[in-house]
């Protein structure tokens, strides 16, 4: 069953995550709740629920992160997710690992300029709409609520240079996408059921290239 309480106790039992992690996160949570009025950083509908359906939702990935990845970028990070939740988190584990948040919007980017200097986060803000960059050089991506499967294979595949695996959130059809996707894409891929919603899952995707 998913996780749905709004305790961070239930976080850190989950997480395995420090007082000063939670701490960073709630200072997290504050300033993006101030903020979420003017810059629409999140639904309002979720506010509410902001832990489970922002926060761990996003911190879920962690584990499919190799600790030696140099590089991370997140495409169309929007208030942060996942980037700055795992930023917080690969400074607890001490992971020297760069998160490049890519996002179009300027107000945005000084609002997650903002917390990257609050919480001291090995954090790059681009202000940049990735469908534009080429020849980007990676380790890992991350994308959430950002676009359909097969949109994202066609932005990884033509804008990046190398990366080792693509890291997503899937909803209820993502079954469905991702079969679809393999009828014009080659790829490999692991899954592993949200904690946050029964119906969704996280993939851990490599190898993508498209079929002749």
């Amino acid at each position: 069953m998913a996780l749905m309480s709004q305790n961070y106790q239930e976080l850190t039992k989950l997480l395995q995550v420090s007082r000063e992690t939670i701490k960073s996160l709630n200072i997290y949570e504050r300033l993006l709740l101030e903020n979420n009025r003017k810059l629409n950083l999140i639904s309002k509908s979720t506010e509410n629920i902001i832990k489970t359906r922002h926060i761990l939702d996003s911190a879920q990935i962690i584990d499919f992160i190799d600790k030696n990845t140099k590089i991370c970028a997140d495409l169309g990070t929007g208030a942060g997710f996942p980037g700055i939740v795992l930023s917080i988190l690969f400074k607890e584990r001490k992971f020297p690992i760069r998160l490049d948040l890519y996002e179009k919007s300027p107000k945005k980017c000084q609002f997650l300029s903002k917390i990257a200097k609050k919480l001291d986060l090995n954090v790059l803000v681009l202000e940049k709409n990735i469908l534009e960059q080429k020849n980007l050089k990676v380790d890992t991506i991350v994308a959430r609520a950002f676009k359909p499967i097969q949109r994202i294979f066609k932005i990884v595949t033509e804008n990046f240079k190398n990366f080792e695996n693509l890291i997503l959130f899937s909803g209820k059809n993502g079954k469905q996408a991702l079969l679809d996707a393999s009828k014009v894409w080659e790829f490999e891929y692991k899954e592993r059921k949200s904690v946050t919603s029964d119906d969704s899952l996280i993939l851990n995707i490599k190898k993508i290239r498209k079929k002749i």
